[in-house]
């Protein structure tokens, strides 16, 4: 079970020293919004390329942009662990993974909370990690999307028939309150904002949610 805070509800003026707060997290979640593909703009490229310089920390970057099949590979070339597109955004999905993994980053796939994950069942093979939103994407803070659980159970069901090891992400209002279902449904990476950075020791919630996910499936 890996727990990846998103930054978007930290400190934005001290990043380094937010992510600092969090040695014990898997990796750190950097959202990185247009105000075009979703209705909030973020930071860009050369705020992740200053980061990559002030952790040590595994950089899972999430796409929510469009043209991603343009700008993703940049972020890989800057060192980053992760890649994260959308596939609602991206005109080539399965060239653009490759191009990911080329520069030697995990790739992974991002649908939102009413997109089905069958559509994409023949190219789970060309992915590392599926991100499955658990909110519409945009802003954090958001209430856990119920509704998302089936699907994260049926996405299990094809990672498992595909015989990888591809890891399953959920997004958008995990909690202590929430983490649990979703650990139940199948998810094994989750991404935690507001709970991680409103949290008074938000090195703790880290620790406290990755053993309510491990709780979950024993």
């Amino acid at each position: 079970m890996r727990i990846t805070p998103s930054i978007l509800n930290a400190d934005l003026a001290n990043i380094a020293g937010e992510v600092a707060r969090i040695p014990s997290a898997d990796g750190v979640h950097v959202d990185v919004m247009d105000n075009h593909f979703v209705p909030n703009m973020t930071l860009g490229l050369p705020v992740v390329e200053a980061l990559r310089d002030h952790t040590d920390l595994p950089m899972d970057i999430h796409l929510m942009i469009d043209n991603p099949d343009t700008w993703a590979p940049a972020f890989a070339e800057a060192g980053c662990e992760s890649v994260t597109f959308h596939v609602e955004a991206s005109n080539a999905p399965i060239r653009l993974a490759r191009e990911i993994r080329k520069e030697g980053a995990r790739v992974s796939m991002a649908l939102k909370p009413a997109t089905p994950i069958e559509p994409y069942a023949d190219m789970i093979n060309e992915l590392d990690m599926i991100l499955l939103m658990t909110v519409e994407p945009g802003f954090g803070g958001q209430k856990f999307l119920d509704l998302v659980l089936p699907k994260i159970r049926r996405t299990r069901k094809l990672v498992e028939a595909a015989g990888k090891e591809i890891w399953i992400q959920v997004d958008g209002g995990v909690s202590l309150e929430t983490i649990e279902r979703c650990a139940e449904a199948g998810a094994d990476t989750f991404v935690a904002g507001s709970a991680v950075y409103k949290a008074d020791d938000p090195d703790k919630m880290v620790n406290d949610l990755r053993q309510k996910a491990e709780e979950a499936v024993k």
